[in-house]
């Protein structure tokens, strides 16, 4: 029963910040299209392969990650 509440423990931590992506990679994909116009599937999985590596680094050196995001 440990490994279930630690496991619902990091969820819980992640489950905002991976709600933000979300919603990150939404905005990003919408404002290119507005910007450059439709765009491909290659380049939206691109975009949102991007804000998917990208995010934990950004959180992290603003000091907001979780703390299974932090490094030790």
């Amino acid at each position: 029963m440990r490994d279930m509440s630690s496991t619902r423990g990091k969820v819980r931590q992640l489950a905002p910040h991976w709600a933000a992506m979300f919603l990150l990679m939404i905005a990003a994909l919408s404002l290119v299209e507005r910007v450059v116009g439709p765009i491909g599937l290659l380049p939206s999985v691109v975009l949102v392969v991007a804000v998917a590596v990208g995010y934990p680094s950004v959180v992290r050196a603003l000091g907001v990650a979780p703390p299974v995001w932090r490094r030790s």
